[in-house]
């Protein structure tokens, strides 16, 4: 039994993708968002240890996972987000074993309580060998877009 609704919120809920003006070359070549918001939900896609300013990748998995957190929270700010928005978090391990307690370390320096789900999976590579972690969120929106004064591609 469904309970009827007074409006349906999936015909008007407006898909938009959000992207830092350093991305904008990697969405118009690779063709996907960082993140995608969808009412007051936000997908963020996997962000990964690169640094954004050098182009550098550090060798160190905690580094990697620094940078990467760093990551989300710039694509999460964008969209009218935080850290403390996040609802749900997977991360990606090429030594899942190996590298989770030092990356269990940083994650607690950017995600504190209440913490959201969280799933890490082990896999065998990431989109360049270099990469270690990679990070990605759902958040839930903190503020509005049009508070923001921009936005990047709404459908």
């Amino acid at each position: 039994m469904t309970t009827p609704r007074a409006e349906d919120d999936t015909k008007t809920m407006k898909r938009e993708a959000i992207n830092l003006d350093t991305t904008v070359a990697t969405y118009e070549r690779l063709h996907f968002s960082q993140a995608t918001r969808a009412g007051n939900l936000i997908w963020v896609s996997g962000q990964v240890g690169l640094d954004r300013a050098t182009g550098e990748i550090p060798e160190d998995p905690q580094a990697q996972a620094r940078l990467a957190f760093e990551g989300v929270k710039q694509v999460l700010e964008e969209a009218g987000s935080s850290l403390d928005d996040i609802v749900e978090l997977t991360t990606f391990h090429t030594d899942l074993h190996g590298d989770g307690p030092g990356f269990g370390a940083v994650k607690d320096q950017y995600i504190g309580e209440p913490y959201p789900s969280w799933t890490g999976v082990g896999v065998t590579q990431l989109a360049r060998p270099e990469f270690v972690v990679e990070i990605r969120v759902v958040a839930v929106a903190a503020r509005q877009r049009h508070e923001l004064g921009r936005t990047h591609g709404t459908r």
